[in-house]
């Protein structure tokens, strides 16, 4: 898709909007940091990106919980917007903070304004847990894991709420998974950081196009950092919207 742009979304105590936009740009991809307020406003409008990313952080200082205030702004003031960039079917991450507000809204794992399907609770460790992790990459593929299947990553995590619990009746779609030293599902910590079941650290949607992962790809992308692994992921983007 010629001059694709991709938005990365900007609210009080978000903090990792540079460095996403950093990741962005090194997997060749255009993006503009916008502030939520501007969308409120009418200053800017989503129609005119063609992706979405959602940064880490503590979005309004993380008050009422984890991207919960976020989340609340974006359905009651944004919600026809955001349905329609969805409904066309136009990639969205959530990254750390980002997977809480897509939580929050019910985005993930279920379908948009759906009933709630998941939450992201409290580590069990109780305390904020920063710390690298492996993920084994499974299925079902999706446009951000396309060719990644079977492959161990390797990215940092931080963060103080990422324990997924999932609504009996919601989808499982868990393409990511906290691995041990063997590659296996980690059950343990501090392979696996927050206790979540099953191993869940990353959650796509129905069509494959909205992910939402608590460890962190844009600081996995750089050749100072530990592994630029996560780069993996922006350059799926990239692919899926040059096609």
């Amino acid at each position: 898709m010629s001059g694709a742009v991709t938005v990365i979304l900007y609210a009080p105590g978000t903090n990792c909007h540079e460095e996403t936009a950093a990741a962005l740009e090194r997997a060749g991809l255009e993006s503009r940091v916008v502030l939520l307020c501007d969308l409120i406003e009418a200053r800017a409008r989503l129609s005119d990106y063609q992706a979405m990313v959602i940064p880490g952080g503590f979005s309004y200082g993380d008050h009422l919980g984890a991207g919960r205030v976020f989340a609340t702004m974006l359905v009651a003031r944004l919600g026809d917007a955001l349905t329609e960039f969805l409904e066309d079917g136009k990639p969205l991450l959530g990254i750390c903070n980002g997977f809480q507000v897509l939580a929050e809204t019910s985005i993930l794992p279920c379908r948009w304004f759906s009933q709630r399907g998941m939450a992201l609770l409290a580590n069990q460790s109780a305390r904020f847990e920063d710390r690298k992790v492996r993920l084994l990459v499974s299925e079902p593929e999706s446009l951000w894991t396309r060719g990644l299947v079977g492959q161990i990553l390797e990215m940092p995590s931080a963060h103080g709420e990422g324990r997924p619990l999932f609504a009996d009746s919601a989808p499982r779609r868990a393409v990511l998974r906290y691995a041990d030293a063997s590659g296996a599902p980690a059950a343990s910590y501090p392979d696996n950081p927050n206790g979540a079941p099953d191993a869940v650290a990353g959650v796509v949607g129905e069509k494959g196009l909205v992910l939402g992962l608590m460890p962190h790809p844009e600081r996995a992308s750089l050749p100072t950092h530990y592994s630029q692994d996560g780069l993996k992921l922006f350059k799926n983007l990239a692919c899926w919207l040059r096609a």
